[in-house]
């Protein structure tokens, strides 16, 4: 069996490799996003074109056209379901076409993986703004490995039928002071999350990477705090749990399970 790997970019854009696979989640490749800016971290450095790109919901710092565009390639985007229409108004009918939209329960194969669309607990709309709406969802990856990729999401129940796995990406923090926790995860419910899936590694991200423009200053423990306080939560209430707290850039590998 192959080793798996994961590279995290900053934010939810993270490179998955598995089985001769490689899957690009929630790409943001960009400096700036609206009223954001990257504040940590290198821009990304694809290694090549992917496969496919998971997206996991349409607000724009998940769903991020200008990054979309920039991706290498024509992999498929695998997207919500109800999503693909807004995809190709936006990127073009030939994006479109290249769209596989799932829901929680459905999956379909990429190269020597599955991916399996799974529940998230999170506001589906593109914004207060747009009428553009799809559900938001999760997947999980099946190859070597078992790696969740939970998006957006708030604890739900079920969420403990998602494991066992072998590696969690977990949100456990946000884009800026005042984001919220409704539908989001902090450092102590994203230990709870981990619990209750039962992964042997977990990597935290959606964290530490964009900041509103002019607010550098405001809070900024929520900017660079929450990947080791998750770490620490993690530790109490899923000992059983490994956690790899990844800096912009950085991977870590799986190896097979003897």
């Amino acid at each position: 069996m192959s080793t798996t790997e994961v590279t995290w970019w900053g934010h939810s854009t993270v490179w998955l490799a598995d089985s001769g696979t490689t899957l690009l989640t929630d790409p943001v490749l960009t400096g700036r996003l609206a009223h954001l800016r990257r504040m940590a971290g290198p821009s990304p450095r694809l290694p090549g074109a992917p496969d496919a790109v998971l997206l996991s919901h349409l607000h724009a710092d998940h769903f991020h056209v200008g990054s979309l565009r920039a991706v290498p390639g024509k992999p498929l985007l695998i997207v919500p379901r109800g999503a693909a229409a807004f995809t190709a108004r936006v990127m073009g009918a030939e994006a479109g076409d290249r769209c596989v939209e799932l829901a929680p329960g459905e999956s379909t194969v990429v190269g020597g993986v599955r991916v399996r669309a799974v529940p998230a607990r999170h506001d589906g709309g593109r914004g207060p703004w747009s009428r553009d709406r799809a559900i938001a969802i999760g997947f999980v990856v099946e190859g070597a490995a078992r790696t969740w990729f939970a998006g957006d999401t708030g604890l739900f129940d079920g969420m403990h039928e998602l494991g066992p796995l072998d590696l969690a990406l977990v949100p456990v923090g946000g884009w800026g002071p005042t984001l919220g926790s409704h539908g989001h995860l902090d450092a102590a419910d994203g230990a709870e999350a981990l619990r209750r899936v039962r992964a042997s590694w977990a990597v935290p991200v959606h964290y530490g990477t964009l900041w509103p423009i002019g607010m550098g200053r405001v809070r900024r423990h929520m900017f660079d705090g929450p990947g080791e306080r998750f770490a620490e939560h993690a530790a109490r209430v899923a000992p059983e749990s490994r956690v790899r707290v990844l800096a912009h850039g950085e991977s870590l590998s799986l190896e097979p399970a003897a």
